[in-house]
């Protein structure tokens, strides 16, 4: 941080500390990875279904993969963001509707993996129909509750 004549302040963006431990950032910057993953990988299950094509296939299962391991930091970081940002404020209103829509949609994250690695893990086995409808619902939630992440942070108003 840089000190003015003045009194006041500036954040330096490279200074590594600021960074690191700043209240809330890592959680604004990480949600994008999960979000971006699950996303992409639905869409890559959709077009391997209509174009039959077993190389997308694989991109999408490890989209969901990498997706799936990076709600957990998310998960933390948005848990300290409340703590520090928040100091532990009572949850209740938009907030509470953010963590529980949180834990939703990495639970649906998981769970999308989950259907296609049981499917990856038996040759024999074919993935099921009652995917499609599940992976909707994981895109509508993950979604809803960026959006409502969006308010939360000040960047939707």
């Amino acid at each position: 941080m840089n000190v003015h004549a003045d009194g006041g302040s500036e954040l330096n963006p490279f200074d590594i500390k600021s960074l690191l431990l700043a209240k809330h950032a890592q959680h604004v910057v990480l949600i994008h990875f999960p979000i971006a993953l699950f996303i992409v990988g639905v869409g890559f299950d959709i077009l391997a279904q209509w174009k039959r094509n077993s190389g997308l296939l694989a991109a999408n299962y490890y989209n969901l993969l990498v997706a799936a391991l990076s709600t957990l930091p998310v998960m933390v970081t948005g848990i300290l963001a409340w703590r520090w940002q928040l100091e532990g404020a009572r949850l209740h209103g938009n907030l509470l509707l953010h963590l529980v829509l949180g834990i939703s949609s990495s639970l649906l994250i998981w769970m999308v993996w989950w259907i296609h690695y049981q499917a990856r893990r038996n040759p024999d086995r074919v993935l099921p129909g009652y995917r499609f409808p599940v992976e909707v619902i994981g895109v509508l939630v993950v979604g809803l509750t960026g959006h409502l992440g969006g308010f939360l942070s000040g960047v939707n108003g």
